[in-house]
């Protein structure tokens, strides 16, 4: 039987209407400043969000995407070079390496966490390794600190891909303040959600922050006059007001997070189902609320009949997809990532989801194995 509304995988809306006038005062705000490029909205909450993760800087850029490149850039990383990283992740990670004229030489994953396989690292280092990319995937952080060991040993910088995992914490430590340069992606779904695109990079060296701040807009050192190459890849300061905003927020939102995935966890206990892994040391901020099962696709379809909206994140690994099966990904098998792709099931979850939704998504989960 149908529920008695349909129950959306993420409502945008929501969260707006419960902040709208914190949001449109600043916005206002912003408007009347008549300055819409990096201008003191910017600035504040850049400050702000450096200040939240505990970190010196955080730069503003035009997308995550655009952090992750930036930030590979900062470090150095060019053509010729290649960058480890995982293919279980947004496809825009991987674009971000060939953007920056790197190769993306693709592990596997954990098969708990869906984070980078530190098991599979050393071997994939090679003497044209530039750069570490792990990403904190569906808000789940990545085993930082086997990974942070080989880099050391390497001499490589860690660049945290947080898109995912505004928040989390790894044994204590706040994701993005355990690398090098950590990049952030303000997408809209995002945990810290923007009302258009956006993004930042953060760090603690003040020699890449300076190289960042240069490579976001021409590599302007002095307005008009070019140091070094650069890209226009500017927070808008429409953007950066909503952000401050939303950054007020992000703890308690993540909380309200974290209370729907312990009813998810009580009520799918038992079910022939994989939910999400949390270490003890570990602060999931579920981005997603991800299970496993090798029905996959049969439960999809029997949630849709009942109004319940789910996805897959992700259906195709990056090195399957045809874009870089061209470039030569697809001969390599990645085979915990290829069973995630076709096992992973993202169930509705975003602040604003009611508990009562969640217990009707646990109990149709239930009537489907028959429970």
């Amino acid at each position: 039987m149908a529920n008695p509304e349909p129950i959306p995988f993420v409502d945008l809306k929501a969260a707006y209407r419960r902040l709208q006038p914190e949001i449109d005062a600043a916005v206002s705000e912003a408007l009347a400043g008549g300055w819409y490029i990096l201008g003191i909205h910017v600035s504040a909450f850049e400050a702000a969000f450096a200040e939240y993760l505990g970190l010196d800087h955080a730069i503003g850029v035009a997308s995550g995407t655009d952090a992750v490149l930036l930030a590979l850039r900062a470090c150095g990383v060019g053509p010729g070079d290649e960058v480890i990283t995982v293919s279980h992740t947004a496809v825009a990670t991987v674009a971000a390496v060939e953007l920056c004229g790197a190769t993306p030489r693709l592990v596997d994953i954990d098969p708990h966490t869906f984070t980078l396989d530190p098991a599979g690292l050393e071997a994939a280092i090679s003497e044209r390794t530039r750069a570490i990319l792990p990403v904190h995937l569906y808000g789940c952080p990545a085993d930082m600190d086997p990974i942070l060991a080989i880099a050391r040993r390497h001499s490589l910088p860690v660049i945290e891909d947080c898109a995912q995992a505004h928040g989390a914490r790894y044994r204590g430590r706040m994701v993005g303040t355990m690398g090098d340069a950590a990049a952030f992606s303000f997408y809209p779904t995002k945990n810290l959600g923007a009302m258009g695109d956006g993004g930042a990079v953060a760090t603690n060296r003040p020699e890449i922050a300076d190289r960042l701040r240069l490579l976001r807009q021409y590599g302007w050192r002095e307005r008009y006059i070019s140091d070094i190459p650069g890209y226009n890849s500017r927070l808008d300061e429409l953007q950066a007001a909503i952000l401050a905003v939303r950054l007020r927020h992000l703890d308690e939102e993540n909380e309200a997070r974290r209370r729907l995935a312990a009813i998810y966890d009580a009520g799918l206990a038992g079910l022939p189902l994989v939910r999400p892994v949390v270490g003890e040391e570990n602060r999931h901020v579920y981005h997603l609320y991800a299970i496993q099962l090798e029905d996959r696709d049969k439960l999809k379809s029997y949630l849709h009949a009942r109004g319940i909206s789910t996805a897959i994140h992700y259906p195709v690994p990056v090195h399957l997809q045809p874009a870089y099966i061209r470039l030569g990904y697809g001969e390599k098998s990645l085979p915990i990532t290829e069973h995630a792709a076709r096992t992973t099931l993202s169930l509705p979850m975003y602040p604003d989801l009611d508990a009562g939704m969640v217990e009707a998504v646990v109990e149709a989960i239930a009537e489907f194995f028959g429970s």
